[in-house]
């Protein structure tokens, strides 16, 4: 029911994530992420939020992402039943799709790439995500990520149709920057002319301003 991204700028070392799904408010459990760290992007037919909540710590740690992604599913009985996207702060990556997810399920794994998608029209959504990630190499992190989730709505995308999607993007300077549509009848349009409105000078400035693990003090 939802097909993702996680990218890495490997330069500045952002993280960020996007995602869309054909229920409401997929911001609200799917992507997690935090700079220095690494991301989380945990959906399927029952998504599991333990799995953000176990594995940045585990992240935060040092530990590689295969290491997090075995150890996360290993606990969980219903694993089966999960789809689950991890990059650790290093780009490495690593991807589980439960077998009792619904066709077109599966993920492709990259340095400093993870697509990931249940109940797609077919492969070629997460083929198109990855190619225009890549084809934007050199742009901004929230752009490419953008590009990706355009490019696989384009190609299918959730086999039922789209109804929400989120951009979660952290560089390390302030706050991330985290939107959300939450239910819209073409939510990645909607959310592109979102991120165009965060774009805002003033907005940014906000944004680089609030404390951070850097600078908690900051004001």
């Amino acid at each position: 029911m939802t097909f993702t991204i996680i990218g890495r700028d490997p330069q500045s070392g952002a993280l960020g994530v996007a995602t869309a799904t054909g229920s409401i408010a997929v911001g609200a459990q799917v992507p997690h992420c935090r700079f220095g760290v690494g991301a989380v992007a945990t959906q399927g037919y029952s998504t599991n939020v333990f799995f953000a909540r176990r594995g940045l710590p585990l992240l935060g740690r040092g530990e590689a992402a295969a290491e997090v992604l075995r150890a996360l599913v290993a606990e969980d009985a219903g694993s089966a039943f999960r789809q689950l996207a991890v990059m650790d702060r290093n780009g490495a990556t690593a991807g589980w799709t439960g077998a009792a997810n619904s066709d077109f399920k599966g993920h492709h794994e990259a340095a400093d790439l993870i697509v990931a998608g249940n109940i797609l029209q077919g492969p070629e959504v997460l083929a198109a995500m990855t190619a225009a990630y890549e084809a934007a190499a050199g742009k901004d992190l929230a752009e490419r990520l953008l590009a990706a989730l355009a490019a696989g709505e384009t190609a299918g995308g959730d086999s039922r149709g789209t109804c929400s999607a989120a951009l979660l993007v952290d560089g390390g300077n302030g706050a991330a920057l985290n939107l959300r549509v939450d239910y819209h009848r073409t939510p990645v349009a909607a959310l592109r002319d979102l991120y165009e409105r965060s774009r805002d000078r003033d907005y940014r400035d906000f944004l680089r301003r609030l404390p951070d693990e850097q600078d908690p003090h900051r004001y």
